[in-house]
């Protein structure tokens, strides 16, 4: 519940008090903590835990792009982005990979929140410099805000929409007014803004996607396009922020190199050859199978796990119910019970996934059972407008014998299937309106049509005809922005804090956006008071078990078929690069990796072509 940004005060002892109490609260601070705990790091530290301050600068990062790009422009919904563009821009400030959410002053050297936070204020370091030399001013934060919230990609509206207004108090220090008070996150959601130039952007149209290399005040520049094919960024050698304690130990390397490959089978062996220097392995297979070789066998390509202590969110293959034939539950559910995981895991996968049994799986947030006293305050209020079987039963997935044989998920689906008014003649599955059922899968990612193929055969067998359409990265990006698809292959990222992010994947205001991430299409006011009391949460305590009641109800409404997760990353690299010791827990931190002195990249051993096609799904 929102909370009103002013009240009344009836005594003047009371409002001197209150008074006191907020310019204690409000004091200018090096970090902001979602519920106001103490920072890990105190204000004289000298570096993350994570980093190696010593670690040595130069040397070439190169890495796989994949599919294409047009624009050096990521905020806008036009074009696709060169990767790692953001690399060239700072944000007010800078999250910690070792805590749940504490966000430390980058551009702004000290944050001050209002006291029920009804407002933040960021003060800018007078150091800050873009590329070309100019200041960073409070102007250019206006700035930035206003044309993102105006221009920007639709998703900005929704992200910062709690904004009332924002305000150069002068040159240094920017204001930022909620239009409530009480929202926890916001304040820290604004420190990651990124600042463009104002003067930069004066005369050009911010809302053109083109390959003009923009001017940021971030550790990289852009030194070299080859449009669609390759982007490289140099260090900035006078980088304004290069020696603050949040900075020491990263971005090492003199150079970053992106080569394109349309096909992510081309681009590992462009990887074993030599071609480029790391490897994130989202493929099981491969991981067992594609790594029997010499450079593997010898030390000069390394093979690490490494643990991953994030939530995993959801992978799965997603229902859009503005399609009137997925709008049924009882369809959704059906069509879910026909994904043979069991099987798919052991034929396919070398048994290396556990399924996907919650939005947030691998935490604390994670529903089971069933719910408790405070989440059951929650959810009676909302009886009747969600499903039933949060309140009966545990929600479970089905688990088979992984021999490929499922006649009581394909009874059970056929059951469902024949309450939702669906019929077969002549062996083909009719729809309500008695049309002949046909779904089709928009697909990217070359490498997870072996996936769908099984689950196509399954529905087969009940008359359902699954076309799986697999089209190039412009095309899929325009169609889900369209939102021109019966499902798709996604996934919904969370961290161990979530909040106004939720909006954009499951509130009704989201669902219109063509620039979010609600690629259901959820239009459910029961979901949207429960991600409004998310948001809302008071305490550490309060968010577990807003989160949990949340979860079951997305669960219980089948709007994704569940697919898997790995609990590490999988990478192999190049032995000519180093990490440090220790990993931070929410990340791999390849921007605190370094090249070893006195070392050099493999010489490419082949030509390797990149023809073929990507995606943005992963196997994971």
């Amino acid at each position: 519940m929102k909370r009103n940004a002013r009240r009344p005060l009836m005594r003047t002892g009371l409002l001197a008090l209150l008074c006191l109490a907020g310019l204690a609260q409000a004091a200018p601070q090096h970090a902001l903590t979602l519920y106001d705990e103490k920072p890990k790091y105190p204000a004289d530290f000298t570096h993350f835990d994570y980093t190696n301050p010593d670690a040595p600068k130069g040397g070439t990062l190169r890495q796989a792009g994949f599919g294409s790009f047009d624009s050096l422009n990521p905020f806008i919904n036009k074009g696709v982005s060169a990767d790692d563009i953001g690399l060239i821009y700072d944000t007010l400030t800078t999250n910690s990979l070792d805590e749940p959410f504490t966000v430390y002053g980058l551009l702004a050297e000290k944050i001050e929140k209002g006291p029920n936070n009804e407002w933040v204020r960021f003060y800018l370091r007078p150091e800050a410099r873009f590329h070309d030399g100019e200041p960073v001013t409070a102007e250019d934060v206006v700035f930035t805000f206003e044309t993102l919230i105006s221009k920007g990609a639709p998703h900005y509206r929704g992200y910062y929409a709690d904004v009332e207004k924002v305000v150069a108090e002068n040159e240094r220090r920017v204001r930022f007014d909620f239009k409530h008070a009480g929202n926890r996150e916001l304040p820290l959601i604004l420190g990651q803004l990124p600042v463009l130039p104002k003067h930069w952007w004066a005369d050009r149209d911010f809302t053109a996607g083109n390959l003009e290399s923009p001017v940021g005040s971030g550790p990289y520049r852009v030194e070299r396009v080859q449009a669609g094919r390759s982007i490289r960024y140099s260090r900035v050698e006078d980088y304004w922020g290069k020696d603050l304690p949040v900075n020491r130990g990263f971005y090492n390397f003199d150079h970053l190199q992106y080569d394109y490959y349309l096909d992510n089978t081309v681009a590992l062996q462009a990887f074993k050859a030599g071609h480029f220097d790391y490897w994130l392995e989202t493929s099981a297979k491969n991981w067992a199978t594609a790594y029997d070789i010499d450079a593997v066998r010898d030390g000069r390509i390394i093979k690490e796990e490494i643990d991953n202590h994030n939530p995993q969110g959801m992978q799965g293959f997603v229902f859009n119910t503005r399609k009137a034939r997925l709008q049924d539950p009882r369809v959704r559910e059906a069509l879910s019970l026909l994904f043979d995981f069991e099987w798919t895991n052991r034929q396919l996968f070398n048994g290396a996934y556990t399924r996907t049994r919650s939005y947030f799986d691998n935490s604390e947030l994670a529903s089971s059972g069933m719910p408790d006293e405070q989440e059951l305050k929650l959810l009676e209020p909302l009886r009747g407008q969600i499903p039933d079987e949060v309140f009966e039963k545990p929600f479970e997935l089905p688990k088979t014998n992984a021999d490929g044989i499922i006649r009581e998920q394909q009874r059970r689906a056929y059951e469902l299937l024949t309450e939702a008014g669906w019929t077969v003649e002549n062996d083909r599955m009719l729809d309500a309106g008695g049309k002949p059922v046909k779904l089709e899968f928009l697909l990217v990612q070359a490498e997870f049509e072996r996936v769908l193929l099984p689950y196509k055969r399954n529905l087969a067998d009940l008359g359902i005809d699954l076309e799986i359409r697999r089209v190039d990265v412009s095309q899929y990006i325009n169609r889900l922005r369209s939102r021109d698809y019966d499902m798709i292959v996604s996934g919904f990222g969370q961290s161990n804090s979530p909040g106004n992010e939720q909006r954009e994947y499951w509130h009704s205001a989201s669902a219109d956006n063509p620039g979010s991430r609600n690629f259901i299409g959820l239009k459910d006011p029961a979901i949207d008071t429960l991600v409004e009391k998310l948001i809302a949460a008071d305490s550490r305590e309060e968010l577990v078990t807003r989160t949990r009641a949340l979860d079951r109800v997305l669960l219980w409404g089948h709007y994704v078929v569940p697919n898997w997760h790995i609990k590490t990353w999988r990478v192999a690299y190049w032995n000519h690069l180093e990490h440090p010791e220790t990993t931070p827990m929410q990340d791999i931190g390849l921007m605190t990796w370094w090249q070893k002195p006195q070392s050099a990249p493999p010489k490419p051993e082949t030509e390797v072509s990149s023809e073929g096609e990507t995606s943005s799904g992963t196997e994971r």
